[in-house]
Protein backbone atom coordinates (compact mmCIF):
# COMPACT_ATOMS: atom_id res chain seq x y z
CA UNK A 1 0.00 0.00 0.00
CA UNK A 2 2.80 2.40 0.90
CA UNK A 3 4.61 1.73 -2.37
CA UNK A 4 1.44 2.30 -4.38
CA UNK A 5 0.77 5.56 -2.55
CA UNK A 6 4.32 6.79 -3.14
CA UNK A 7 4.21 6.02 -6.85
CA UNK A 8 0.76 7.51 -7.23
CA UNK A 9 1.67 10.76 -5.53
CA UNK A 10 4.89 11.05 -7.52
CA UNK A 11 2.88 10.56 -10.70
CA UNK A 12 0.39 13.21 -9.59
CA UNK A 13 3.22 15.72 -9.12
CA UNK A 14 4.65 14.89 -12.55
CA UNK A 15 1.23 15.41 -14.16
CA UNK A 16 0.89 18.70 -12.28
CA UNK A 17 4.25 19.78 -13.68
CA UNK A 18 3.27 18.89 -17.24
CA UNK A 19 -0.13 20.55 -16.92
CA UNK A 20 1.39 23.67 -15.37
CA UNK A 21 3.76 23.99 -18.33
CA UNK A 22 0.73 23.97 -20.65
CA UNK A 23 -1.45 26.26 -18.55
CA UNK A 24 1.16 28.64 -17.12
CA UNK A 25 0.00 31.49 -19.37
CA UNK A 26 -3.67 31.11 -18.46
CA UNK A 27 -3.72 30.54 -14.69
CA UNK A 28 -4.57 33.75 -12.84
CA UNK A 29 -3.55 34.07 -9.19
CA UNK A 30 -4.96 36.69 -6.86
CA UNK A 31 -2.28 39.22 -5.83
CA UNK A 32 -1.60 37.72 -2.39
CA UNK A 33 -1.18 34.25 -3.94
CA UNK A 34 1.10 35.07 -6.86
CA UNK A 35 4.72 33.88 -6.99
CA UNK A 36 7.38 36.51 -6.38
CA UNK A 37 9.45 37.25 -9.49
CA UNK A 38 12.91 35.80 -8.92
CA UNK A 39 15.68 33.85 -10.61
CA UNK A 40 15.72 30.07 -10.65
CA UNK A 41 18.74 30.15 -8.35
CA UNK A 42 16.96 32.31 -5.77
CA UNK A 43 13.89 30.05 -5.82
CA UNK A 44 16.06 27.02 -5.20
CA UNK A 45 17.89 28.83 -2.40
CA UNK A 46 14.51 29.74 -0.88
CA UNK A 47 13.62 26.04 -0.83
CA UNK A 48 16.76 25.26 1.15
CA UNK A 49 15.05 26.74 4.21
CA UNK A 50 12.33 24.09 3.91
CA UNK A 51 14.71 21.22 3.19
CA UNK A 52 17.01 22.06 6.10
CA UNK A 53 14.03 22.12 8.45
CA UNK A 54 12.83 18.75 7.24
CA UNK A 55 16.25 17.11 7.47
CA UNK A 56 17.01 18.48 10.94
CA UNK A 57 13.53 17.62 12.22
CA UNK A 58 13.50 14.06 10.88
CA UNK A 59 17.07 13.19 11.81
CA UNK A 60 17.05 14.62 15.32
CA UNK A 61 13.74 12.86 16.05
CA UNK A 62 14.88 9.50 14.67
CA UNK A 63 18.61 9.19 15.43
CA UNK A 64 19.43 12.20 17.58
CA UNK A 65 21.83 14.02 15.23
CA UNK A 66 21.42 16.85 12.75
CA UNK A 67 22.53 17.35 9.15
CA UNK A 68 26.19 17.97 9.95
CA UNK A 69 26.24 14.79 12.01
CA UNK A 70 25.53 12.95 8.77
CA UNK A 71 27.37 15.17 6.29
CA UNK A 72 29.86 17.39 8.15
CA UNK A 73 30.10 20.93 6.82
CA UNK A 74 27.11 20.69 4.50
CA UNK A 75 25.14 23.42 6.27
CA UNK A 76 25.96 26.28 8.60
CA UNK A 77 23.58 28.01 10.96
CA UNK A 78 22.34 28.26 14.54
CA UNK A 79 21.57 25.14 16.53
CA UNK A 80 17.86 24.29 16.21
CA UNK A 81 15.59 24.93 19.18
CA UNK A 82 13.86 22.01 20.83
CA UNK A 83 14.87 19.03 18.71
CA UNK A 84 14.67 15.69 20.53
CA UNK A 85 14.28 11.97 19.96
CA UNK A 86 10.68 10.99 19.34
CA UNK A 87 8.91 8.14 21.13
CA UNK A 88 7.93 6.30 17.94
CA UNK A 89 7.86 2.68 16.82
CA UNK A 90 10.96 1.10 15.35
CA UNK A 91 9.37 0.81 11.92
CA UNK A 92 8.37 4.49 11.94
CA UNK A 93 11.83 5.45 13.17
CA UNK A 94 13.48 3.67 10.23
CA UNK A 95 11.20 5.44 7.76
CA UNK A 96 11.73 8.86 9.32
CA UNK A 97 15.49 8.30 9.38
CA UNK A 98 15.49 7.25 5.71
CA UNK A 99 13.50 10.30 4.66
CA UNK A 100 15.78 12.58 6.66
CA UNK A 101 18.87 11.06 5.07
CA UNK A 102 17.34 11.46 1.61
CA UNK A 103 16.82 15.15 2.29
CA UNK A 104 20.50 15.49 3.16
CA UNK A 105 21.18 14.14 -0.32
CA UNK A 106 18.85 16.76 -1.81
CA UNK A 107 20.78 19.51 -0.06
CA UNK A 108 24.08 18.15 -1.31
CA UNK A 109 22.71 18.00 -4.86
CA UNK A 110 21.67 21.65 -4.62
CA UNK A 111 25.12 22.62 -3.41
CA UNK A 112 26.69 20.79 -6.35
CA UNK A 113 24.38 22.23 -9.00
CA UNK A 114 24.79 25.76 -7.66
CA UNK A 115 28.58 25.30 -7.69
CA UNK A 116 28.93 26.41 -4.08
CA UNK A 117 32.13 25.71 -2.15
CA UNK A 118 30.70 27.07 1.10
CA UNK A 119 28.29 25.41 3.54
CA UNK A 120 24.65 26.08 2.76
CA UNK A 121 23.38 28.82 5.11
CA UNK A 122 20.55 27.79 7.37
CA UNK A 123 17.99 29.78 9.38
CA UNK A 124 17.12 29.51 13.06
CA UNK A 125 14.69 26.59 13.41
CA UNK A 126 12.21 25.87 16.17
CA UNK A 127 11.60 22.10 16.37
CA UNK A 128 9.96 22.22 19.78
CA UNK A 129 6.77 20.43 20.72
CA UNK A 130 5.39 23.77 21.89
CA UNK A 131 5.53 25.42 18.46
CA UNK A 132 3.65 22.55 16.83
CA UNK A 133 1.15 22.51 19.70
CA UNK A 134 0.33 26.10 18.81
CA UNK A 135 -0.99 25.03 15.39
CA UNK A 136 -3.06 22.23 16.94
CA UNK A 137 -4.48 24.56 19.57
CA UNK A 138 -5.63 26.89 16.79
CA UNK A 139 -7.35 23.96 15.13
CA UNK A 140 -9.37 23.19 18.24
CA UNK A 141 -9.84 26.86 19.10
CA UNK A 142 -8.37 26.48 22.59
CA UNK A 143 -5.53 28.20 24.41
CA UNK A 144 -3.99 24.77 25.03
CA UNK A 145 -5.16 21.18 24.90
CA UNK A 146 -5.11 19.21 28.13
CA UNK A 147 -2.57 17.70 28.31
CA UNK A 148 -0.57 19.90 25.91
CA UNK A 149 -0.14 18.35 22.47
CA UNK A 150 3.32 16.78 22.13
CA UNK A 151 4.46 15.67 18.69
CA UNK A 152 7.32 13.68 20.22
CA UNK A 153 5.08 11.62 22.53
CA UNK A 154 3.92 8.92 20.10
CA UNK A 155 4.01 7.76 16.50
CA UNK A 156 0.70 9.24 15.25
CA UNK A 157 1.47 12.70 16.65
CA UNK A 158 4.97 12.78 15.21
CA UNK A 159 4.02 11.47 11.78
CA UNK A 160 1.32 14.14 11.58
CA UNK A 161 3.97 16.83 12.08
CA UNK A 162 6.36 15.12 9.65
CA UNK A 163 3.62 14.95 7.01
CA UNK A 164 2.93 18.66 7.39
CA UNK A 165 6.60 19.56 6.92
CA UNK A 166 6.77 17.34 3.84
CA UNK A 167 3.64 18.96 2.40
CA UNK A 168 5.20 22.43 2.42
CA UNK A 169 8.23 21.20 0.47
CA UNK A 170 6.18 19.22 -2.07
CA UNK A 171 3.78 22.09 -2.70
CA UNK A 172 6.54 24.66 -3.13
CA UNK A 173 8.36 22.48 -5.63
CA UNK A 174 5.10 21.82 -7.48
CA UNK A 175 4.75 25.60 -7.71
CA UNK A 176 8.23 26.44 -8.98
CA UNK A 177 9.04 23.53 -11.31
CA UNK A 178 7.42 25.13 -14.39
CA UNK A 179 9.38 28.36 -13.95
CA UNK A 180 12.85 26.89 -13.49
CA UNK A 181 15.23 27.83 -16.31
CA UNK A 182 18.16 25.68 -17.36
CA UNK A 183 18.25 21.93 -17.93
CA UNK A 184 20.48 21.15 -14.95
CA UNK A 185 18.48 23.21 -12.48
CA UNK A 186 15.16 21.96 -13.88
CA UNK A 187 16.31 18.36 -13.56
CA UNK A 188 17.47 19.06 -10.00
CA UNK A 189 14.16 20.57 -8.91
CA UNK A 190 12.07 17.91 -10.65
CA UNK A 191 14.16 15.14 -9.08
CA UNK A 192 13.87 16.60 -5.59
CA UNK A 193 10.16 17.30 -6.03
CA UNK A 194 9.32 13.78 -7.17
CA UNK A 195 11.30 12.18 -4.36
CA UNK A 196 9.72 14.50 -1.79
CA UNK A 197 6.28 13.64 -3.19
CA UNK A 198 6.95 9.94 -2.71
CA UNK A 199 8.02 10.61 0.89
CA UNK A 200 4.85 12.60 1.46
CA UNK A 201 2.82 9.67 0.16
CA UNK A 202 4.52 7.31 2.61
CA UNK A 203 3.67 9.57 5.55
CA UNK A 204 0.05 10.01 4.45
CA UNK A 205 -0.25 6.23 4.17
CA UNK A 206 1.04 5.73 7.71
CA UNK A 207 -1.47 8.29 9.00
CA UNK A 208 -4.28 6.70 7.02
CA UNK A 209 -3.61 3.31 8.61
CA UNK A 210 -4.92 4.85 11.85
CA UNK A 211 -7.42 7.27 10.32
CA UNK A 212 -10.29 6.17 12.59
CA UNK A 213 -8.15 5.57 15.68
CA UNK A 214 -7.95 8.07 18.50
CA UNK A 215 -4.74 10.05 18.93
CA UNK A 216 -3.44 9.33 22.45
CA UNK A 217 -4.11 10.60 25.04
CA UNK A 218 -7.14 12.39 23.50
CA UNK A 219 -10.57 11.29 22.33
CA UNK A 220 -10.39 12.77 18.80
CA UNK A 221 -9.42 10.62 15.83
CA UNK A 222 -6.64 11.13 13.33
CA UNK A 223 -9.29 11.99 10.73
CA UNK A 224 -10.58 14.85 12.87
CA UNK A 225 -7.08 16.04 13.75
CA UNK A 226 -5.97 16.20 10.10
CA UNK A 227 -9.12 18.08 9.15
CA UNK A 228 -8.66 20.64 11.91
CA UNK A 229 -4.98 21.23 11.24
CA UNK A 230 -5.67 21.51 7.51
CA UNK A 231 -8.20 24.25 8.20
CA UNK A 232 -5.55 26.16 10.15
CA UNK A 233 -2.97 25.80 7.37
CA UNK A 234 -5.43 26.95 4.70
CA UNK A 235 -6.54 29.90 6.81
CA UNK A 236 -2.95 31.02 7.40
CA UNK A 237 -2.00 30.53 3.75
CA UNK A 238 -4.93 32.61 2.55
CA UNK A 239 -5.09 31.05 -0.92
CA UNK A 240 -7.89 28.51 -0.75
CA UNK A 241 -8.05 24.83 0.15
CA UNK A 242 -4.66 23.30 -0.57
CA UNK A 243 -4.19 21.30 2.60
CA UNK A 244 -6.69 18.51 3.16
CA UNK A 245 -7.50 15.96 5.85
CA UNK A 246 -7.59 12.20 5.41
CA UNK A 247 -11.39 12.10 5.25
CA UNK A 248 -13.10 14.80 3.19
CA UNK A 249 -16.59 15.59 1.87
CA UNK A 250 -17.42 13.99 -1.49
CA UNK A 251 -16.98 17.32 -3.30
CA UNK A 252 -13.30 17.32 -2.30
CA UNK A 253 -12.71 13.62 -3.00
CA UNK A 254 -11.33 12.28 -6.27
CA UNK A 255 -14.01 12.68 -8.97
CA UNK A 256 -16.50 13.54 -6.21
CA UNK A 257 -16.88 9.81 -5.60
CA UNK A 258 -14.89 9.13 -2.44
CA UNK A 259 -14.31 10.55 1.00
CA UNK A 260 -10.95 8.81 1.30
CA UNK A 261 -8.12 11.29 0.75
CA UNK A 262 -4.74 9.59 1.13
CA UNK A 263 -3.40 11.43 -1.92
CA UNK A 264 -4.80 14.99 -1.85
CA UNK A 265 -5.20 17.03 -5.00
CA UNK A 266 -7.27 19.66 -6.78
CA UNK A 267 -10.50 19.11 -8.75
CA UNK A 268 -8.52 17.12 -11.35
CA UNK A 269 -6.39 15.38 -8.69
CA UNK A 270 -3.35 17.44 -9.63
CA UNK A 271 -0.91 18.31 -6.87
CA UNK A 272 -1.62 21.54 -5.01
CA UNK A 273 1.01 24.24 -5.52
CA UNK A 274 2.01 27.00 -3.13
CA UNK A 275 4.29 29.96 -3.66
CA UNK A 276 6.65 31.87 -1.41
CA UNK A 277 4.29 34.14 0.51
CA UNK A 278 1.79 31.37 1.18
CA UNK A 279 4.53 29.17 2.58
CA UNK A 280 5.86 31.94 4.80
CA UNK A 281 2.42 32.85 6.18
CA UNK A 282 1.94 29.24 7.22
CA UNK A 283 5.32 28.24 8.63
CA UNK A 284 5.60 31.54 10.52
CA UNK A 285 2.17 30.84 12.02
CA UNK A 286 1.33 34.53 11.70
CA UNK A 287 -0.59 34.69 8.43
CA UNK A 288 1.90 37.38 7.37
CA UNK A 289 4.89 36.64 5.13
CA UNK A 290 6.88 39.51 6.64
CA UNK A 291 6.25 38.60 10.28
CA UNK A 292 8.50 35.69 11.36
CA UNK A 293 7.57 33.26 14.10
CA UNK A 294 6.45 29.68 14.48
CA UNK A 295 8.84 27.21 12.90
CA UNK A 296 11.22 29.99 11.80
CA UNK A 297 11.46 32.53 14.65
CA UNK A 298 13.99 34.71 12.80
CA UNK A 299 12.63 34.22 9.29
CA UNK A 300 14.19 32.67 6.19
CA UNK A 301 17.66 33.01 4.71
CA UNK A 302 18.24 34.26 1.17
CA UNK A 303 17.70 37.02 -1.38
CA UNK A 304 14.12 36.05 -2.24
CA UNK A 305 13.01 36.35 1.37
CA UNK A 306 14.80 39.68 1.69
CA UNK A 307 12.99 40.91 -1.41
CA UNK A 308 9.66 39.97 0.18
CA UNK A 309 10.61 41.93 3.29
CA UNK A 310 11.90 44.94 1.35
CA UNK A 311 8.73 45.17 -0.74
CA UNK A 312 6.51 44.40 2.27
CA UNK A 313 4.82 41.56 0.38
CA UNK A 314 2.83 40.22 3.29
Amino acid sequence: MANRSCLLYAFVLLVAFQSSMIMSNTVIHTPQCRPVAASSRDKILFSINLLIYKAEFFLRASVGVGINGISPGLVQGPVPIGGTLANITNSARRIIEELGLATVGHLRAIKQVLRSNLPLPGPQLDLSAQVFAGFVNLGFNVSTLSPPFNIYANTPSFVLAAEAISAFTVQYYAGIIPSIVGDEQRQLVAGIGLNEAAAFGVLRTILNDGVNSTVPPYTFTMAELTNRTSEVVNRLGGCGVKDEGLIVPFHLGAENRTTSNVVPGDVNSLAHARFEREILRIVFGTGNATMPGGLYPDGFIGALYQLILNLNLS
